[in-house]
């Protein structure tokens, strides 16, 4: 029988207003999970029980930075601009709207291998493959229809356990192709801190760099840590400084700064004016559920099917419906790795042609373009 397609409301800035405050049984389950881990210690392939899962893979949570959005289409302004500057300003601003709040002590599920995520709004379509399970690499491919813009991302993070915090380092990098206007931004992405003391908290914190090579333009961005006061305080201020400038004189053109979950500002250093670029209210407070267009193509692969046991268990508090729904997921993937090792085979990705050097991974879609899914974000 096909399983269910379960969908849940992407995490926004009206929900984090309700889980401002951990509890202090959660502070002390997630330290219990911890109690025979070394620091230093990698967490990979670390699981958590189903009353620490949000009820979506991490595939849909790199699906909905691209596609989650309750504002305007800041990716299609990128292309829409006339100027090279007014464009890598654009930019930027989109790449703020891809930071979005996290809740302390909860975490979708690791994607498992082969798993997909694939979803449409309005003119934007994206597709994200989970290509390696160990070590855990995904991929995402996404094109903008009316403003001819491609995004590719291959994406690969290391956990590890510090003692007093978790501190995940993610590797890979976004390319951002503007074709109409023939110009590439490349770009970084920052550390997550996840802290127990001196006060609980999930941050973004590091240095984010945007290059793009044809106009020699560049944008610095500093995710700022939280100082020991406000992480005792608990009052988490999701800082952010930075500033546009030239490639080869490194002659600095704007100042940016502000809060990432709030408003940012951008300075012209050579008029004085101040120009909000980004405001999140506008952009991520009002997030919508995606829905089911067309269930006849949902792949069974899609992320949304194969953890739908997990995620209907989860929104019911039926735990042990959610955790036997991880078992059995677990089990299947198992014994789908014994069969591929019995035969002497290989995972070949679907979507994507994937090469490995060392550590490092390239991904490459093996469509031009994503097409139109079944699976939308309503008007």
């Amino acid at each position: 029988m096909r399983k269910r397609v379960v969908l849940a409301k992407p995490f926004s800035l009206e929900d984090e207003k309700d889980s401002e405050h951990t509890p202090p049984n959660l502070i002390q389950r997630i330290l219990s999970l911890f109690k025979n881990v070394r620091p230093g210690s990698d967490l990979t392939n670390f699981q958590l029980p189903p009353q620490m899962n949000l009820p979506r893979s991490q595939l849909q949570c790199y699906g909905e930075m691209v596609y989650s959005f309750s504002g305007h289409d800041l990716l299609g302004e990128c292309s829409r601009r006339d100027q090279p500057i007014e464009r890598l300003k654009s930019m930027v601003t989109w790449y703020i709207s891809t930071l979005r709040p996290l809740i302390f002590g909860m975490a979708p599920y690791n994607p498992v291998i082969g798993e997909t995520h694939h979803v449409s709004n309005r003119h934007i379509n994206v597709l994200v493959e989970q290509i390696s399970h160990h070590p855990p690499v995904s991929a995402l491919h996404a094109t903008h229809e009316k403003e001819n813009i491609d995004v590719m991302l291959c994406q690969y993070f290391t956990p590890k356990f510090r003692g007093t915090y978790v501190e995940v380092e993610v590797k890979g990098k976004r390319v951002v192709k503007l074709l109409n206007q023939k110009e590439t931004y490349e770009m970084n992405q920052p550390k997550l801190l996840m802290t127990f003391l001196p006060a609980t908290g999930a941050h973004w914190v590091g240095k984010i760099m945007i290059k793009c090579p044809e106009t020699g333009l560049e944008a610095e961005l500093q995710l700022l840590a939280d100082s020991f006061f406000s992480r005792f305080t608990g009052n988490n201020k999701r800082s952010i400084k930075g500033k546009i400038f030239e490639s080869s004189s490194r002659k600095q053109l704007y100042e940016i700064f502000g809060n990432w979950d709030r408003t940012v500002t951008a300075k012209n250093l050579k008029t004085g004016e101040l120009e909000v670029i980004y405001k999140a209210s506008e952009n991520t407070a009002k997030l919508k559920t995606p829905i089911v267009k067309n269930l006849q193509e949902v792949s069974e692969s899609e992320s949304a099917m194969v953890w739908s046991e997990v995620s209907e268990g989860i929104m019911r508090n039926d735990w042990e419906k959610a955790r036997q729904g991880k078992r059995d997921l677990e089990e299947k993937q198992r014994e789908s790795l014994r069969q591929r090792k019995s035969f002497g085979q290989s995972w070949i990705p679907k979507h994507f042609s994937v090469t490995r050097a060392g550590k490092d991974w390239d991904c490459v879609p093996l469509q031009p373009t994503v097409p139109r899914a079944p699976i939308i974000v309503p008007l």
